[in-house]
């Protein structure tokens, strides 16, 4: 079975490859990404919830290629602005925003917010699509907090300043990618994904 991966983030795709080959999913699962094809039609990202964007991303590539797609949306959830970037994560600075532009936008939003007001949580929503069936959503959680300056060089996103719960003070961007993948959200929502993948590989209708 080919499996397109739904995503114009390198980043993004380079984690969720790793977490596959951790995973060690079967030889039959080819995956591919949306640079095996030409003429991609572009998404807009306009769901008011994770969910929402991680199936329309997952149905438009389905659609496009006849192929399973697999897409994630990802957002960052901190508590002292109600829940906030959320869906907005990518661009809460704006369009075209860069990471770092993101990042201080946040960090200038909790200036004086004590540490234990910073509480936050990452939620990845992953869908799975295949072509004429079943749509699939599966989610994965990683609770924090807001560190008050960023720290670290590894990672993409809000890395430089969450820092996971359970892991002393360093953020996401100050592990490496294998530890970071031992206990992200992303990994937990990429994991839970195997066995509805185990599932789609096995009927030869999609084995394509």
């Amino acid at each position: 079975m080919k499996l397109v991966i739904a995503t114009n983030n390198r980043n993004k795709l380079r984690e969720i490859k790793e977490i596959f080959s951790d995973m060690a999913l079967p030889g039959e699962i080819e995956v591919l990404s949306l640079a095996d094809f030409r003429d991609v039609p572009e998404i807009v990202e306009d769901g008011a919830t994770l969910e929402e964007n991680a199936v329309k991303k997952a149905r438009v590539i389905s659609e496009f290629t006849g192929l399973a797609a697999f897409a994630d949306d990802t957002g960052l959830e901190v508590d002292k602005l109600n829940g906030e970037p959320g869906v907005y994560s990518a661009r809460f600075a704006g369009e075209q925003c860069s990471y770092e532009d993101n990042n201080n936008k946040l960090l200038s939003l909790l200036e004086g917010v004590p540490e234990k007001d910073r509480g936050a949580r990452f939620r990845c929503v992953i869908a799975v699509v295949v072509p004429g069936g079943k749509t699939y959503t599966v989610e994965g959680e990683m609770k924090g907090a807001i560190a008050i300056s960023p720290k670290g060089a590894n990672g993409f996103g809000y890395d430089p300043i969450f820092v996971p719960e359970g892991q002393g003070r360093r953020t996401f961007s100050e592990m490496s990618s294998e530890e970071k993948n031992n206990i992200s959200h992303r990994s937990a929502a990429v994991r839970k994904s195997k066995e509805v993948l185990l599932e789609i590989s096995g009927k030869s209708s999609y084995n394509k």
